[in-house]
């Protein structure tokens, strides 16, 4: 599995970073199942948060053991700062470690959350806290929605954050708005060392009215051809890594895809993103 330097926290991450949001309904010996093709992999980087159902506490025995394998990363949905604190600590002890390598604010999807988290009393105070006690080591933010970008080029005006997570793939890169401010949010990172994760790789279209048949809330590829040109696309952008998807059963194709990375050339790309018109948005 090939490495990228996690901006300036100096990791050398590999290419697939581990969501955890995929052991949100699993059990522990499915858990211990692909945590094991995780560590086959060479997977070293770990993302997880307390809203992902069960996966905290299947990752609790294996960090309690392994931890110095893995860069670990964790977050907050809470918006203000003593419940932020709160939370952290419960994350510390469920997944049975000391400290978190990076936290992050999890989920701001908007200025107006911006505004809450970075104001007085928000949830930064909280981790720049924890950070101070060394229970972290650096600080993110996440983001989901269509305005993620643009809302991170403003959260990086307001405060030196390590890292940020966004979705790219190449149906969004057919948003020309969208595009724009990913392709500017990313030239900001590299120029100022920020680490940057990727997630929503290798979604296809929201669900709709079809009932959900992965444990992702929008409907992913499924073939490994498809999830190949996803990945190949995803890696060919100036980020870190990819976070795997939230499927156990997806997983190792997943990980197929990113242990075969080759690189896509600039009409290529576009060729791609020209084929995703036949595919739903995820966002509009």
């Amino acid at each position: 599995m090939k490495t990228r330097r996690f901006g300036r926290t100096g990791h050398m991450s590999t290419i697939a970073i581990f969501g955890a949001a995929a052991f949100g309904q699993v059990t522990q010996t499915e858990a211990d199942a692909a945590m094991e093709r995780l560590i086959g992999s060479g997977v070293n980087h770990i993302d997880v948060a307390p809203s992902y159902g069960l996966a905290e506490e299947r990752l609790g025995p294996w960090l309690a053991r392994e931890r110095k394998r893995f860069f670990l990363g964790c977050k907050t949905q809470e918006r203000a700062k003593a419940d932020a604190a709160a939370e952290l600590r419960r994350s510390l002890d469920r997944l049975q470690v000391d400290a978190f390598d990076l936290y992050q604010l999890h989920a701001v999807t908007s200025m107006e959350e911006l505004d809450q988290v970075t104001g007085p009393g928000g949830a930064l105070e909280a981790i720049l806290d924890a950070r101070a006690e060394g229970l972290t080591r650096f600080i993110g933010i996440t983001g989901h929605g269509l305005e993620s970008p643009a809302v991170f080029l403003e959260a990086l005006r307001r405060f030196d954050f390590d890292s940020v997570l966004l979705p790219i793939n190449f149906v969004l890169y057919g948003n020309p708005a969208y595009r724009r401010n990913a392709e500017e949010l990313l030239r900001q990172c590299r120029a100022g060392d920020v680490g940057s994760m990727i997630i929503k790789t290798v979604s296809k279209g929201p669900w709709g009215e079809q009932p959900a048949t992965y444990n992702t809330w929008y409907e992913p590829f499924d073939d490994a051809n498809h999830i190949q040109q996803a990945v190949n696309f995803a890696l060919s952008q100036d980020v870190t890594g990819l976070c795997t998807l939230g499927d156990v059963t997806l997983l190792p194709l997943f990980l197929q895809a990113c242990e075969q990375f080759t690189p896509m050339s600039a009409a290529q790309q576009e060729a791609l993103i020209a084929s995703g018109a036949e595919y739903e948005p995820l966002f509009v």
